[in-house]
C-alpha cells in the first residue's frame, strides 16, 4: 500500500480552504514526514508521545539563534528582540488556551511547572487539608499534588475510574470534595483511552467549597479547542511539543490565584506575574518555536481574531482525525484476540487508540508494526494508576497509536493491515 510522502517545503499555500481539508498540503509543512525506513515512508502514529514539528516552528527556532540570542532586559538589539519575542509568545499561548498574556508562564516542561505550582500553593496548607486527584490521569498531574499535601500532613482522595466505561465516576464528588479540599487536579483528556473528561462539573464542585482546579491539557491540546475559563480551570498546563512545536512547558494561571502564590525563587527574581514562577533563563528558541506552532494552527482556520481562527482550525482537525480513529477502533475490535480500551461511542474522545493483543507483549506488537515503518508505542505512558487498576501494568500495559492532522487514511489502513497479521 502506498503512502504519500511530503517532499515540498513550500509553506506559502494555505493547507485548509473553507469547507475542505487538504491533508497532503498539511503534510508538506512537516519535514520529518520525509523520513524513510526499510525503503518505506514512515507513518508517524506516535503523536500522543510527541507530535512532529511544523516547518515554521523549526525555522523560528533556527532564526532566533542565527540572528543572535541574548538574555532579557538589556538595551542592545538582541536582548530587546528576546523581550519582544516572549511577550508575543505569551499572547499566542493565551490565544491558544484562553486567559490573558500576563497569566502565561514558560518552563522546561509541564511536569516541572506543575511541581513548581504545587510547591507554591502548598506553602499555606496545613495538617488535615486535602487534595483530590484522579485514577485516569498521567502522573504529572497526580504526584506533584500528592508530594505537596503529604509534606503538609494532609490527605489524598481519588476520583475513581468506571472500569467498564473507562470514564471518571463523578457520582460521589460531594463526598470527595469538601471544605478542607485545596486542589482538585484533573486531566482534560486521557493520554491512553482518549476519554475527554467532564472538567466543568468537577470544577463547579471544587469551586463550591473554595478549592482550586488544576487541569492537565497536554494530551487534549493537539485535538480539541481549549478554553481555560469555560472549563473552570484556575490553572491549566500544556506542552507545545505535543502541538507541532518544540519541547517546552506552558502554564496559565488565573490572575487572582497567580497574585496570591508564594513561589520558590531566587531573591532578585521579579515578584509579580508571570515572572515569579519562571526560574532561571528561559528556553528562548523554544519559545520562538511555540509561538510559530500556534500561528500555524491559526492559519488553518477562519475568523476575525486569532482565537476565532484557532477555534475554527481545531474543529476542522477534529473532523479529520476522529473518523479515522473511530474506523481504526472498529477494525481492531473485529480482530480475534484484540482488546481495545475506549469509552462508549457517546463519550467524546481524542483520536488516541489503545489496545492489547492476547498472548503478546505490547512491545512486540510495536516491533511487528515497525516492519511496515509504522511508529506506534507501548507502555503505561505514565498513566500508571489506570494500568494497575485494569490489571495490565505488569504485562506491558498498552499498545497506543494516535491520529494527527497530518495522518492519512492510507496510513491507518496500513496499521490495521499490520495488526490483522497478528490475529489470535
Amino acid at each position: 500500500m502506498s503512502r504519500a510522502c511530503a517532499a515540498d517545503k513550500d509553506h506559502a499555500t494555505t493547507p485548509l480552504q473553507k469547507g475542505s481539508y487538504d491533508v497532503q498540503a498539511i503534510r508538506k509543512r512537516f519535514p520529518a514526514l520525509r523520513r524513510m525506513e526499510n525503503g518505506m515512508p514512515v507513518a508517524f502514529l506516535d503523536g500522543p508521545g510527541g507530535s512532529q514539528v511544523v516547518d515554521t516552528a523549526i525555522e523560528a527556532m533556527a532564526n532566533y539563534l542565527l540572528r543572535g540570542s541574548a538574555n532579557v532586559h538589556g538595551v542592545f538589539s538582541t536582548s530587546v528582540e528576546t523581550d519582544e519575542l516572549i511577550l508575543r509568545a505569551r499572547a499566542a499561548m493565551a490565544d491558544f488556551i484562553g486567559g490573558r498574556p500576563d497569566e502565561v508562564a514558560f518552563g522546561a516542561n509541564m511536569t516541572t511547572l506543575n511541581f513548581a505550582l504545587a510547591r507554591a500553593m502548598a506553602r499555606d496548607w496545613r495538617e488535615g487539608d486535602e487534595v483530590v486527584v484522579t485514577e485516569m490521569d498521567h502522573r504529572a498531574n497526580v504526584d506533584p499534588w500528592i508530594s505537596a499535601i503529604e509534606d503538609r500532613g494532609g490527605t489524598v482522595s481519588w476520583i475513581k475510574v468506571d472500569r467498564e466505561r473507562l470514564t471518571l465516576d463523578l457520582s460521589d464528588l460531594d463526598s470527595l470534595i469538601g471544605p478542607r479540599t485545596k486542589v482538585v487536579a484533573v486531566g482534560l483528556a486521557s493520554n491512553v483511552t482518549g476519554t475527554v473528561n467532564d472538567v466543568r462539573t468537577i470544577a463547579d464542585a471544587a469551586h463550591s467549597v473554595g478549592a482550586c482546579v488544576v487541569v492537565d491539557a497536554v494530551h487534549a491540546a493537539p485535538h480539541i479547542f481549549i478554553d481555560r475559563d469555560a472549563l473552570g480551570a484556575d490553572a491549566i498546563l500544556f506542552s507545545p511539543y505535543k502541538v507541532f512545536g518544540p519541547h517546552l512547558g506552558v502554564l496559565s494561571i488565573k490572575a487572582d490565584l497567580y497574585d496570591r502564590l508564594k513561589t520558590y525563587k531566587v531573591l532578585p527574581q521579579l515578584d509579580w506575574r508571570p515572572d515569579k514562577i519562571e526560574t532561571g533563563t528561559l528556553n528562548h528558541e523554544g519559545i520562538a518555536g511555540a509561538e510559530a506552532a500556534v500561528k500555524f494552527i491559526a492559519s488553518l482556520g477562519e475568523g476575525e481574531t486569532t482565537r476565532d481562527k484557532i477555534r475554527s482550525a481545531m474543529e476542522k482537525i477534529e473532523e479529520h482525525e476522529n473518523p479515522l480513529a473511530e474506523w481504526v477502533r472498529e477494525r481492531l475490535r473485529a480482530i480475534p484476540g484484540f482488546t481495545v480500551y475506549a469509552a462508549p461511542d457517546d463519550v467524546r474522545k481524542t483520536p488516541t487508540i489503545a489496545w492489547r493483543v492476547r498472548g503478546m507483549d505490547p512491545r512486540d506488537v510495536c516491533l511487528h508494526a515497525l516492519k511496515k515503518a509504522i511508529y506506534i508505542a507501548s507502555g503505561d505512558f505514565y498513566a500508571t494508576t489506570l494500568a494497575t487498576i485494569l490489571g495490565i501494568r505488569a504485562s506491558g500495559s498498552w499498545v497506543r497509536a494516535g491520529i494527527a492532522p497530518y495522518t492519512t487514511r492510507e496510513e491507518v489502513e496500513l496499521l490495521v493491515e499490520s495488526m490483522e497479521e497478528l490475529a489470535v
